[in-house]
C-alpha cells in the first residue's frame, strides 16, 4: 500500500493546530483522548506474570506482562519457570517486535535480563529511570557504572566507556557468555533526570535524547529489538517508545497519530503511557522536535565507537514507580476463559486496527538493516 508523504513543515504546520484544538478549554480534547484510551487492553490475559512461580519476579505485582506478547527466555535445567521474565515486545512502527520494554531489573532478576538481551540480539538498552528516589529503589544496578567487569548468571557485563552529556549517559558494554569466544557491542542510554510518574522539567532534554536513540538506530544494522525500560515499563518507557516511534513516521514524511501508536502499545503493555501529563509531553516533544527545538549535544556525539563497525568481534583474552492505580484497575481486569480460541488475539490485533499496517515496510525505517 502506497501512503501519502508530507514535507517536514507541513507536518509541523498541521500538527501545530491538531495541538491547538487539543489544548483548547483547559486540555479538553487531550483529557477526551487519554480517557477513551483507558480500557484498552484491559481484557487480556497475564496469566504467566500470575502464577505463583513467577510473581516474585515482579518488580509490581500488578504490572504484568500479557500473554500474547510476553518476552519468553529460553528454559533452564528443564524448569517450566525459567522462562519468564516481566517484558513485552511492543511495536515501533515496523514490526511488532520493534521495542521490548520491561521493568527495571530486580536483584534478583538481573541474570533473566542480561539473558534476555543476549537472546534477543539486542544492542541498545535505554533506561528512562533514575536507581532511586528518595530512599525508593526504582531499579537495582545492573550494569558497571565505571569501567570494570561483573557477572550475571552466564553473562559476563563489562563496561569499556562512559560519556556523559547535560542529563544522560552513554556507556559501551562488552557483552559474553561464560567461555563463549564471542563478545558483543551495547549501547546503554541512561537517562535519570526523568522523575517517577511524572514527566522531566525541561522537554527538549528529552527531545535530544530521543534524538540522539533515534540516530543511533538508523546507523547500525537492526539486529534485535531495543531495550527500554523504566521502573515498572509502562509509564516514561511507553512515553519514550511512542515518541521515538512518531519522530520516525515524520522523519519519513508521514502524518503523526499518538492516539492511535498509544492505543497501539497498550495492546501490547498495559497502561503504556500511564498518565495525561506524558501523553500531553508526547505531543509537546514531538511538535518542539518537528520545529527544530532540539539537537544531539556535540559532547555526545558519536559516544559508541563501534556505530559503524561490526557489532560482533572475536574476544581476546586480554581484555516503585509507574504504578498508581494498577490495584484498582487489575481487579476490575477481565481475564479471558482458559479454552478460549488461539485466533482470538488475532481478531483483537486485527490489521486493520492497528496504526503500523498501514505503513512501508520495516526496510524503509532502517536502510542498512538486515538480519542475521
Amino acid at each position: 500500500m502506497r501512503v501519502q508523504t508530507f514535507s517536514r513543515a507541513q507536518i509541523q504546520q498541521d500538527f501545530h493546530v491538531r495541538c491547538q484544538t487539543l489544548a483548547a478549554n483547559d486540555n479538553r480534547g487531550y483529557k477526551q483522548d487519554f480517557e477513551e484510551l483507558g480500557d484498552v487492553g484491559k481484557d487480556l490475559p497475564s496469566r504467566a506474570g500470575e502464577l505463583e512461580a513467577n510473581r516474585e519476579k515482579n518488580r509490581y505485582p500488578y504490572i504484568l506482562p500479557y500473554d500474547h506478547c510476553r518476552v519468553r527466555l529460553s528454559v533452564q535445567n528443564s524448569d517450566p519457570f525459567t522462562d519468564y521474565i516481566n517484558a513485552s515486545f511492543v511495536p515501533g512502527g515496523g514490526s511488532e517486535r520493534d521495542f521490548i520494554c520491561t521493568q527495571g531489573p530486580l536483584h534478583s532478576t538481573m541474570a533473566d535480563f542480561w539473558r534476555m538481551v543476549w537472546e534477543q540480539n539486542v544492542r541498545i538498552i535505554v533506561m528512562v529511570t533514575a536507581l532511586k528516589h528518595k530512599d525508593t529503589v526504582l531499579c537495582d544496578k545492573y550494569w558497571p557504572l565505571n569501567r570494570g567487569a561483573v557477572y550475571h548468571g552466564q553473562i559476563q557485563v563489562t563496561t569499556v566507556a562512559r560519556k556523559q552529556g547535560p542529563d544522560y549517559f552513554i556507556t559501551t558494554i562488552n557483552l559474553r557468555q561464560r567461555d563463549c569466544p564471542t563478545e558483543r557491542i551495547i549501547t546503554h542510554y541512561y537517562y535519570p533526570a526523568w522523575p517517577d510518574r511524572d514527566v522531566p522539567k525541561d522537554s527538549l532534554s528529552l527531545c535530544g535524547f530521543t534524538e540522539n536513540v533515534r540516530q543511533h538506530m538508523q546507523a547500525i544494522p537492526r539486529l534485535g529489538p531495543a531495550v527500554v525500560h523504566c521502573s515498572a515499563g509502562v509509564g516514561r518507557s511507553g512515553t519514550f517508545v511512542t515518541l521515538l516511534w512518531l519522530m520516525q513516521l515524520c522523519a519519513r514524511g508521514i502524518q503523526p497519530d499518538i492516539r492511535a501508536a498509544v492505543e497501539d502499545l497498550r495492546l501490547h503493555r498495559m497502561w503504556m503511557v500511564q498518565n495525561l501529563k506524558q501523553y500531553i509531553l508526547v505531543h509537546q516533544c514531538l511538535l518542539n522536535w518537528l520545529s527544530g527545538g532540539t539537537s544531539i549535544h556535540p559532547q555526545i556525539q558519536g559516544a559508541s565507537p563501534f556505530t559503524h563497525q561490526s557489532q560482533e568481534r572475536p574476544h581476546s583474552s586480554s581484555g516503585r514507580g509507574d504504578r498508581s492505580g494498577r490495584r484498582r484497575h487489575h481487579h476490575h481486569r477481565q481475564v479471558l476463559p482458559s479454552d478460549q480460541p488461539q485466533n482470538t488475539m488475532q481478531q483483537i490485533l486485527h490489521p486493520g486496527n492497528l496504526l503500523r499496517r498501514i505503513l512501508p515496510s520495516s526496510s524503509m525505517f532502517y536502510p542498512s538493516s538486515h538480519k542475521s
